[in-house]
């Protein structure tokens, strides 16, 4: 009996362990999961329910650091084989945004839902927007932004996407599209440099990886290219250019974004 009473008394901690286990337990899932680029700072309350400040950082020893305003609240739940993410975000979220995370031997998938759509419908559903980030956020990733430091709006839209990671490789699926409105530099005079569109699209179950279009949408900057998304590396061939009339002004920042090919700057990442 003896036996029996101490089995339950442990079983009763484990579970008391899982169900009260504190939100700094996610806080550190997610820092060891992104490399340290991504910290939930100040974290309160449980795994279950709790929130935190969202940061972004240049990774392990860096000193460079950016929050969000305000507090990212999330709860979660049991769903079948995976667990339900709901987060909210008044700065940046548009309501709530759910995220179902499945786990499986070796390998765990975070799912974006969209929109259900019927079996006989035949155009691509509409991209649903996510949330809406201030640029200078992306200047806690270290270079090169902070030396951009960026001002202007980074938007997430999707019909639907999955993450998976895959023995320590990360693979993608849907679409993402992603707006950079109205950008502006420090390294720029210019008020606006301009609006770019970022789309991501692929489909893990195949063989190619996904793809990666840049795209200038208005302003004095021109930016383009296209590159791919595979194992977890980036590889993006783009170039830049001044709008006519504003050569002069862009050329110092041309100089810098790339190498210089007549009025063209030529840069790649990876």
């Amino acid at each position: 009996m003896k036996r029996w009473a101490l089995l339950g008394v442990l079983l009763g901690l484990a579970l008391a362990g899982v169900v009260f286990a504190p939100a700094a337990w996610l806080a550190r899932v997610v820092a060891s999961a992104s490399s340290e680029h991504v910290l939930l700072t100040e974290a309160r309350g449980t795994v279950w329910s709790g929130s935190a400040v969202p940061v972004l950082t240049g990774g392990v020893g860096s000193r460079d650091a950016s929050a969000l305003p305000g507090r990212l609240f999330w709860s979660v739940a049991l769903d079948g084989w995976g667990l339900l993410l709901i987060a909210r975000h008044a700065c940046c979220l548009n309501g709530d945004v759910a995220l179902r995370v499945v786990p499986g031997w070796g390998r765990v998938r975070f799912e974006l839902p969209g929109p259900t759509v019927a079996k006989d419908e035949k155009p691509a559903p509409a991209a649903t927007p996510i949330g809406q980030w201030p640029a200078a956020w992306l200047s806690g990733l270290g270079t090169p932004w902070n030396t951009l430091q960026l001002s202007g709006s980074v938007q997430l839209s999707s019909p639907g996407l999955s993450l998976e990671q895959v023995q320590g490789r990360w693979r993608f699926s849907g679409r993402a599209e992603i707006e950079l409105g109205t950008i502006a530099s420090r390294l720029s005079t210019l008020p606006v440099l301009g609006s770019y569109h970022v789309s991501i699209a692929g489909d893990a179950a195949g063989p190619d990886a996904a793809t990666v279009n840049l795209r200038t949408t208005g302003g004095e900057l021109l930016l383009s290219g296209n590159g791919q998304w595979a194992a977890s590396k980036l590889r993006f061939q783009g170039q830049a250019s001044a709008a006519p009339g504003s050569e002069a002004v862009l050329n110092n920042l041309l100089n810098i974004i790339g190498r210089r090919q007549g009025a063209l700057s030529v840069f790649s990442i990876g």
